[in-house]
């Protein structure tokens, strides 16, 4: 038995003809999306990285692992319901403990995403362009989401699960406590 074609009719019945019928969803997924938009973004923001030598990049590197205590914007979004990964990784970092790499990947995989990734990057590249951070320390971000590195994400992830339970202040100098 052959798949039905996009020009049949829908089996539904609604007399339409299936591509135009049915929710059936048409052109790439949000994933697909957001990983063209981070390849764009990272080639364009490579092209102006690679006027600089090395000793600049680590440099910037550096700075780069400091963006997601300096802007709340930069910080990923925590689901409001937490994975056992994600739980495990909220109750370390309550009771100051230092989180092993195991536990901060095990909660890293819960939320790193190309919808993520392309989320801070559109967010790092905007504060660019307000002039709150420096081109050069955004393409270095934007570079890093587009790889498989996870080092933006990882201390993202950890200063926003800091931020959540009152371990860190927030940029502006808050202090949360979750109840």
């Amino acid at each position: 038995m052959s798949a039905i074609g996009r020009n049949e009719p829908c089996p539904c019945g609604s007399g339409k003809k299936a591509k135009r019928s049915c929710g059936a969803r048409r052109g790439p997924s949000d994933a697909e999306l957001a990983r063209a938009f981070l390849a764009t973004r990272s080639n364009e923001a490579a092209v102006r990285l690679v006027r600089h030598g090395f000793d600049v990049i680590h440099v910037l590197y550096d700075e780069m692992l400091d963006l997601p205590g300096r802007h709340l914007t930069l910080q990923v979004s925590l689901p409001r319901l937490f994975p056992p990964a994600l739980e495990a990784l909220r109750t370390i970092v309550e009771h100051d403990g230092d989180a092993s790499d195991a536990v901060v990947d095990a909660a890293l995989r819960c939320i790193d995403s190309p919808q993520q990734r392309a989320a801070l990057a559109r967010t790092v590249i905007e504060l660019a362009e307000a002039g709150s951070i420096e081109r050069d320390l955004a393409d270095t971000v934007t570079v890093d989401l587009d790889t498989a590195s996870s080092s933006f994400m990882r201390v993202s992830l950890l200063h926003a699960m800091s931020v959540l339970v009152g371990a860190t202040r927030t940029p502006s100098g808050l202090l949360v406590v979750a109840r």
